[in-house]
């Protein structure tokens, strides 16, 4: 299904639907290194929010450096509008919505569980009315904190961008000064509302690309601003683990409580 359109490009999403609807959705962001895989999503890996009833939004979007990260928050902000609007053809409350992903897609996720909000009134688009915010949210190793990367395999310590996303930023260059606004900017830590959907997040102890200290630190500033993150440590584990589904049974359960309960 055709979201939207960047570059003349369709945006697409898959929709999953449960044999039995329990009437709220979950936007699944299909995201690594803000790389987003071509082909329909495997239900498989997220079988434990289907057997749960929930309906899947699973949303692709263009690949950075071909867009930049900035289109791409942008481009799934215009995904979770469009599921609003469209809610009810798929049998789905439109303030029953939460979001999931990993890595960069866990990115994603916390951007629009900190940014997201109201759409523009006068807007010719009626998808572009709606609101992109969500009320729940389930993320693994997420970057919180673009300005701040730590023990970061993607670090270079010389307070540019992450190495590998120069042209993924729109940048010409590792040059400190252009690269600050844009890495405040794309860093959820540091928009964080007093009125943050409920959010649980799974961390291994041991990730280099991602540090545990990323989601550690955006749990206390979470706290600052009045509001709770959930965070889950797996010890000795990195970006990525073996059982991993079992995991996802919490992110069900998690949804049952702050999207159904």
């Amino acid at each position: 299904m055709v979201y939207g359109k960047r570059q003349d490009r369709p945006l697409l999403m898959d929709v999953i639907q449960p044999e039995r609807p329990n009437g709220a959705g979950v936007i699944v962001m299909v995201s690594g290194s803000w790389k987003s895989r071509t082909g329909p999503f495997d239900p498989w890996l997220a079988a434990p929010l289907l057997r749960r009833g929930y309906t899947l939004f699973a949303v692709h979007h263009i690949s950075q450096p071909e867009v930049t990260i900035m289109d791409i928050v942008a481009d799934v902000n215009r995904a979770v509008r469009f599921v609003r609007y469209h809610a009810g053809d798929y049998g789905v409350n439109p303030e029953k919505i939460g979001v999931t992903g990993g890595s960069s897609g866990g990115h994603l996720s916390l951007m629009l569980a900190t940014r997201g909000g109201e759409g523009a009134a006068d807007a010719a688009d009626p998808v572009e009315r709606q609101s992109s915010a969500v009320q729940a949210v389930a993320v693994f190793f997420p970057v919180t904190d673009l300005l701040n990367l730590g023990n970061s395999t993607q670090n270079l310590h010389d307070d540019g961008p992450p190495k590998s996303y120069v042209r993924g930023f729109g940048l010409a260059s590792r040059d400190p000064g252009p690269w600050r606004p844009v890495g405040r900017e794309m860093s959820p830590i540091y928009h964080i509302p007093a009125a943050m959907p409920p959010t649980l997040i799974i961390h291994g102890t041991a990730d280099t690309l991602v540090p545990l200290d990323q989601s550690v630190r955006f749990r206390e500033e979470a706290r600052r601003h009045g509001t709770e993150v959930e965070l889950i440590e797996r010890p000795g584990k990195n970006h990525g683990w073996i059982g991993m589904i079992t995991d996802i049974r919490l992110f069900a359960d998690w949804f049952d409580r702050t999207l159904r309960g």
